[in-house]
């Protein structure tokens, strides 16, 4: 199974930064989740507008499962004013800060999504403190900065049930490439925790599996 033609099209006009052939493997991976034996919603750390919620949500929409996306909607360190990947659109005028829950509101409408993404704004320790059950998938694309990744990874790690994907977007290996922060304090941790190994990698995506 593919994205629908709708999914396609709202895909294509949703601000985000995951290139198509990430997205796709990020699909394939979800998919192969939901139809496995493992128990647990999807959880995504970072929404954003939902271009990565689209891949998501279509492979558990397909099985009948539930993503739940979890994002604070005030914007990464990359993406503030002043930084390369900063959007003046999703800037809210009246408080000058990024608000990005309505642009996921809108491509989760469009996407036909509503009734199997759950939109959770907070700050992802935070919900992740809150959490009682085990996660099918986890995915990672949060905060950059070492400290935000490093959270992430130290909340939401343990909930993952085994044989459960995790998903980490980002993963740089050359400082040259990009930020290290997922590479230092997400994707290696785990791998030497031996709780973790690797079955794919596309891009910057890395794909673990729980052992």
């Amino acid at each position: 199974m593919q994205l629908d033609d709708e999914k396609q099209r709202v895909l294509a006009g949703t601000k985000g930064f995951m290139p198509d052939d990430e997205g796709e493997a990020l699909f394939v991976a979800a998919q192969q989740v939901c139809r496995s034996e493992v128990d647990g919603p999807i959880v995504e750390i970072g929404s954003y507008c939902g271009r990565s919620t689209i891949w998501l949500g279509a492979a558990a929409q397909s099985e009948g499962r539930v993503v739940v996306t979890v994002d604070h909607h005030r914007g990464s360190e990359e993406t503030q004013a002043g930084w390369e990947h900063h959007d003046p659109e999703v800037v809210d005028p009246r408080i000058s800060k990024m608000d990005t829950l309505p642009f996921l509101r809108r491509t989760l409408f469009d996407a036909g999504l509503e009734d199997t993404v759950i939109a959770v704004v907070g700050k992802s320790p935070a919900v992740a403190s809150v959490w009682g059950q085990e996660i099918a998938m986890l995915f990672i694309d949060g905060g950059h900065a070492a400290e935000h990744a490093a959270a992430d990874y130290r909340s939401w790690a343990p909930h993952l049930a085994k044989g459960g994907v995790l998903a980490i977007h980002d993963v740089f290996a050359h400082p040259a490439d990009g930020g290290q922060a997922p590479h230092d304090e997400i994707y290696q941790p785990a791998l030497r925790s031996g709780d973790f190994a690797e079955f794919s990698a596309t891009g910057s995506l890395r794909l673990l599996r729980r052992l």
